[in-house]
């Protein structure tokens, strides 16, 4: 597949993610049972991951996004701007934070600790992807739905500035 000057080779089929996916959900009805969480994607990059889990969510539960504005076309900036969108009082309520990716780990550092400040029961996170070898701080996720190489991905929510996002695949640089 190629997007703009990059050629790009297939990582995870569709049916891989939407396997993968359905065992995350089924792990957090398990977990959260009687907590009756709040879902917080980060948008854009977790739209499609979002839509998806929650189909798998069969718990009382809400769903909202926030947006961040930490990349720049194909390399994270590494800082942590400001949550746009968080409209919920999230003190004393469960929150899982739904991301497509995790690399640096730099920004869901800096959401946490924006929602622990908040005053959260409890804050977990699960991404769809995670690049154990570009972590540059330690996160603790406590759902991972493939551990990736430390390469540029695209689709299924993922973008090249901006374009390939809507893949029902995710695509690795070539």
């Amino acid at each position: 597949m190629k997007i703009k000057d990059k050629e790009f080779t297939i990582l995870i089929n569709e049916a891989d993610l939407q396997q993968r996916i359905g065992e995350i959900g089924r792990t957090i009805n398990s977990d959260y049972k009687d907590k009756k969480p709040l879902f917080i994607g980060i948008l854009n990059g977790s739209f499609m991951f979002v839509a998806d889990i929650m189909k798998h969510i069969s718990i009382p539960s809400e769903v909202s996004f926030i947006k961040m504005a930490s990349y720049n076309e194909m390399a994270s900036s590494g800082t942590v701007k400001e949550l746009i969108g968080l409209n919920e009082n999230i003190f004393k309520r469960h929150v899982v934070v739904l991301e497509d990716i995790i690399d640096s780990g730099l920004t869901i550092s800096g959401v946490l600790d924006q929602f622990r400040e908040r005053g959260a029961a409890s804050v977990e996170v699960a991404t769809l992807l995670l690049k154990p070898d570009a972590l540059k701080t330690p996160v603790d996720i406590k759902y991972t739905g493939f551990e990736i190489p430390n390469k540029f991905v695209v689709g299924y929510g993922l973008d090249y500035d901006g374009l390939g996002r809507n893949t029902r695949a995710i695509y690795q640089l070539k």
